[in-house]
């Protein structure tokens, strides 16, 4: 009898302990909870996430657990924020921290997909690359959340140019919507009936106050030089072989050019080049080139020269078939290997900006006319369109005397 409940007993203990081991590993793998299961943080806000890839971390410091992995266009909540960090929830319930640069909002998302469509129609202006990897923005700023980077060595086109000027110290808009401000409470009155003592009189002047006031009659201080508020940026709208389009600083790209034509910039820029045609000299096979150049940054227009270089199968080498010098020329400039012809869009003394057209003939380039550039060309902003328009001629003196002689003789 005793041995029987001793084994019933012994057999009840393992299992008690059994089932206390499997509980404890429930609990503390979190897959059992013995209180009530834990609430999600309301949202605040919506964002999307601005890089390619980037991986959000259990707390502020980089080198904290990664909690999820999220890519660009992934719609996230807003839940809270730190400094200039954002814990923010995905749509599989990992939340994490992330910089607050590097989210979109609602407004930058539609202008990325709006200009990337759009972009899809320009005309390229020449084929870029970069000997670093190079942040791509959604806007023509430092500012402006950066959601493509561009490989070292990688290809792409270069669609327009844009000088652009930057209030220095300028920020985003917050994501976060603005918080109501705290309702002030009314200040207390003090209704005491004892007068606050009198202001004490002010000092008398100094004996010789007159002749202290003469001292600085002949002296003029110099006028300190406020710091400048704003800075100027050169920036690049390109295209990537997936079709994507963004603002890049223009400093950071470098016009593909080969080498054997771009030794004769004369130290300028080259902001543009395209193949006219090309010309068999033996074996060799060698391109006719149209490039623009610019005298160094922080211009309002695109160019202010171009030129055409053609192989000479006399010398064996690239010579000028065209220059022109001190222009002021914008994108797009237009250029067709098929037939030889290409155009320029120029400014002339007139404020007014026409387009030149040329054509090869075997070894010459001949000017076929001007006519007024397109406004509705891809890649011009509004300002240049409606300084492209064409305006009427105001009436000369010589003009009103005409008209009067014309009235008289009638």
């Amino acid at each position: 009898m005793a041995a029987s409940l001793y084994n019933e007993i012994r057999v009840l203990s393992r299992r008690f302990a059994i089932c206390f081991g499997v509980a404890w590993v429930l609990i503390s793998g979190g897959l059992l909870s013995c209180g009530p299961a834990r609430r999600h943080d309301p949202a605040v806000g919506e964002a999307y996430v601005g890089p390619a890839t980037i991986s959000l971390h259990k707390e502020i410091h980089p080198k904290s657990p990664v909690m999820a992995v999220v890519h660009f266009g992934d719609k996230v909540e807003l839940l809270g924020s730190r400094r200039r960090f954002v814990r923010i929830r995905t749509k599989t319930g990992a939340e994490g921290w992330i910089d607050e640069r590097l989210l979109l909002g609602q407004a930058e998302m539609d202008q990325i997909k709006a200009q990337s469509e759009a972009a899809r129609k320009y005309p390229s202006q020449g084929v870029a690359t970069t000997f670093d990897a190079m942040n791509v923005h959604a806007e023509p700023n430092r500012t402006s959340p950066s959601f493509l980077q561009i490989r070292e060595g990688e290809k792409f086109d270069v669609l327009e140019h844009r000088l652009v000027t930057v209030p220095k110290g300028s920020a985003r808009k917050n994501l976060f919507p603005a918080a109501k401000a705290p309702a002030k409470k009314p200040r207390k009155v003090n209704r005491s009936k004892v007068p606050p003592p009198p202001a004490p009189a002010p000092p008398a002047l100094p004996l010789d106050w007159l002749e202290l006031s003469r001292l600085g009659e002949d002296v003029i201080l110099p006028k300190e030089e406020e710091p400048p508020t704003t800075q100027e940026e050169d920036w690049s709208l390109v295209r990537t072989a997936s079709g994507q389009s963004g603002w890049v600083l223009t400093r950071r790209l470098y016009m593909a050019i080969p080498d054997e034509v771009a030794q004769y910039a004369e130290g300028k820029d080259i902001t543009s080049y395209f193949p006219l045609g090309k010309v068999h000299d033996g074996d060799r096979v060698k391109d006719i080139w149209l490039w623009t150049t610019s005298a160094g940054a922080g211009h309002p227009y695109d160019f202010d020269g171009f030129r055409v270089f053609i192989w000479s199968l006399r010398h064996h080498r690239y010579e000028t078939a065209l220059i022109q010098r001190r222009v002021v020329g914008f994108f797009p400039t237009l250029a067709d290997a098929s037939t030889g012809t290409f155009s320029v869009c120029i400014q002339n003394d007139d404020g007014h900006r026409y387009r030149r057209e040329y054509h090869m003939v075997e070894a010459q380039v001949k000017f076929v006319g001007e006519k007024p550039c397109d406004p509705g060309t891809p890649g011009q902003d509004a300002t240049q369109r409606q300084a492209q328009a064409p305006k009427t001629p105001e009436e000369g003196a010589f003009d009103k005397l005409k008209g009067k002689l014309k009235s008289i003789i009638k």
